[in-house]
């Protein structure tokens, strides 16, 4: 296999859950194939460079190699290499994360009565 769909690729390399999810996040220009916006069905082959933001992370990544089977997470870090630049922006996001959580970050929806007394009480520390 010399090339696949980057839709494909992305889902079995987990960086997106659903091919649909890597399909919409192709088309809406979250992933970028050497810095620029591509089609889904765009061919991916093995020395590609990738920029791929997902919405909680972001990566800059080189393609290893090809598989239309989505695996384990181990294998499927086989698939890719990521830069050094990206490895080191995703270790600051994630240690200033820990530093300063926004107060609402862990409600996912629509928050419950508890949820708003703890977000109050954290307010009226200020």
């Amino acid at each position: 296999m010399n090339a696949m769909r980057l839709d494909k690729w992305l889902w079995a390399a987990r960086f997106f859950k659903t091919r649909t999810l890597a399909s919409e996040a192709v088309e809406t220009g979250k992933v970028k194939l050497g810095g620029e916006h591509v089609k889904p069905a765009r061919n991916l082959r093995v020395g590609d460079k990738l920029l791929i933001d997902n919405g909680s992370d972001s990566w800059e990544v080189g393609v290893l190699g090809l598989s239309d089977k989505r695996g384990a997470a181990p294998v499927a870090r086989l698939l890719y290499a990521e830069t050094q630049a990206s490895i080191a922006r995703r270790e600051q996001t994630a240690e200033e994360r820990k530093l300063f959580r926004e107060p609402g970050s862990t409600i996912k929806g629509r928050p419950t009565k508890r949820d708003r007394r703890q977000l109050s009480k954290a307010g009226d520390h200020s």
